[in-house]
């Protein structure tokens, strides 16, 4: 089992326009990476997403929390995507930034 990958995300949006954008992001993700990553498992409980992601044949689940200043995405990875663990917090972490950007 590996270590599980954290992203913080600071926002100024509040924590229901956080989560708005977020349940966007995860819908446009569905659809547009769908060749590469398949999302399923998503279900909201407070201000908390659950999920479960697979992709290259690997499967991972993880939480995101959104609070008033903030979103945290914790996920777990199975060995072969935690080899481009760092690759991908930096990707989460420009994604997430730009879609949290207030507008």
């Amino acid at each position: 089992m590996s270590e599980p990958l954290i992203v913080t995300i600071p926002h100024r949006l509040g924590k229901a326009e956080a989560a708005r954008r977020i349940k966007d992001g995860i819908a446009r993700a569905k659809t547009e990476f769908a060749y590469l990553l398949r999302i399923e498992n998503d279900a909201w409980e407070g201000d908390r997403l659950s999920f479960a992601a697979s992709a290259l044949g690997q499967r991972a689940h993880g939480v995101i929390d959104v609070y008033e200043g903030a979103v945290r995405l914790e996920v777990t990875l199975p060995w072969l995507l935690a080899r481009f663990a760092h690759a991908v917090q930096r990707v989460i972490g420009q994604r997430g930034q730009l879609m949290l950007e207030k507008k």
